[in-house]
């Protein structure tokens, strides 16, 4: 006989939704919401709740990839499906960026997909042309003004090339994407506002996030050294949820956007060490030295040297 003692089954822990992000996430909906509803001749508002409404809906689609606010993959994918901002799929930004979070690879100019380093030997082969645009991209001001467009021609080069080469999954993801602009633009068409407004408002939504990706990786022999801090609680913070303490992110990738700054005052010093110094104070500073002058080459300067 078996005299083993027989345990009740234990309660399945219940799901914790995030809450605030859930909240954040309404919020958006409702600036985006009341910026179509604005009557003629408000265009000017308009326009600026929409690049709010819209940086942010883009920050908070980098927390439904991370695992917010569900916890459950199906349902943040069918969260983040709706991009109201139009020129990137939900699912080729996850694909990407998770592919990005390999930090082995961080600035490798194959292997990360959001590296703006080129190959110095491509580099050398493009027109001067090319390679004096690319410079003033590597600007602050050249990467607000034009970072979208050239980020956005050479994102979709790219994936006509890898479709062609028989990555399906790339034609599905824009498919699925589809759907969602077709009703975002739907609305616009229903509201007072027009077609070309709402464009420039998601262009210049992608013109904001080029502030945040601007200098968050760097070249450098060590990987821990490539991932930058930039200590800003401001507006442009708030916009990117927080995602300017970059290094506690890659450490921490799923850590909630407002878990980000707990993290970090409580273990400023390991961070500052773990990134070698690469901190900033603010996104003012960065403003104020980077606006018209580049902060790296777009060369790789350590390409073939790197020291993993």
């Amino acid at each position: 006989m078996n005299h083993s003692k027989t345990y009740p089954p234990q309660p399945r822990k219940m799901v914790q939704w995030d809450w605030p992000t859930l909240g954040l996430f309404a919020g958006v909906l409702g600036l985006w919401g009341i910026a179509l509803l604005l009557p003629a001749g408000w265009g000017a508002v308009a326009f600026v709740l929409l690049v709010l409404a819209l940086t942010l809906h883009s920050s908070l689609s980098h927390e439904f990839l991370h695992g917010h606010p569900f916890g459950a993959e199906r349902a943040e994918t069918l969260l983040g499906l709706w991009q109201p901002g139009l020129f990137v799929p939900y699912l080729r930004f996850k694909r990407t960026h998770l592919a990005h979070h390999r930090d082995a690879r961080l600035t490798d100019p194959y292997d990360d997909p959001e590296t703006n380093y080129l190959d110095p030997e491509v580099w050398a082969r493009l027109p001067r042309w090319q390679r004096g645009l690319l410079w003033i991209n590597n600007t602050l001001a050249g990467r607000i003004a034009l970072g979208p467009a050239i980020g956005m021609v050479a994102f979709i080069r790219k994936d006509l090339a890898d479709a062609r080469s028989g990555q399906r999954e790339i034609v599905t993801d824009w498919l699925i994407h589809i759907p969602g602009a077709v009703l975002s633009l739907w609305a616009v068409v229903l509201s007072d506002l027009s077609i070309w407004l709402y464009l420039a408002a998601c262009y210049g939504a992608l013109s904001v996030l080029k502030i945040r990706t601007f200098l968050e990786h760097q070249a450098d022999a060590r990987v821990s050294g490539r991932t930058v801090i930039i200590e800003d609680r401001g507006l442009l913070g708030f916009l990117f949820l927080n995602n300017n303490l970059h290094v506690v992110h890659h450490m921490h990738p799923k850590a909630a956007w407002y878990e980000l700054w707990p993290l970090y005052l409580e273990r400023r010093a390991r961070f500052v060490t773990r990134n070698h110094g690469y901190v900033y104070p603010s996104y003012g500073a960065i403003f104020r030295r980077y606006l018209w002058r580049t902060k790296d080459p777009v060369a790789h300067p350590l390409w073939h040297t790197d020291a993993d």
